[in-house]
């Protein structure tokens, strides 16, 4: 697996406490939660590109 970006990010404390309320529901992490939201929210938009692996082959993506 590829190492992941780092980034901050801010988030309202009413959003917050939300998410950590949903994740928490789903057996989450927060920080996973963003993550798969995310994720889902880019797929659905069409917009998520196949990984390409270190011998240029495409793999499935996520």
């Amino acid at each position: 697996m590829s190492e992941k970006k780092k980034f901050l990010l801010r988030l309202d404390d009413a959003l917050h406490a939300s998410l950590e309320k949903w994740a928490a529901d789903d057996l989450r992490s927060v920080n996973a939660q963003i993550e798969f939201l995310l994720t889902e929210a880019v797929k659905k938009a069409g917009r998520l590109r196949p990984k390409v692996s270190s011998d240029n082959k495409e793999e499935t993506s996520v």
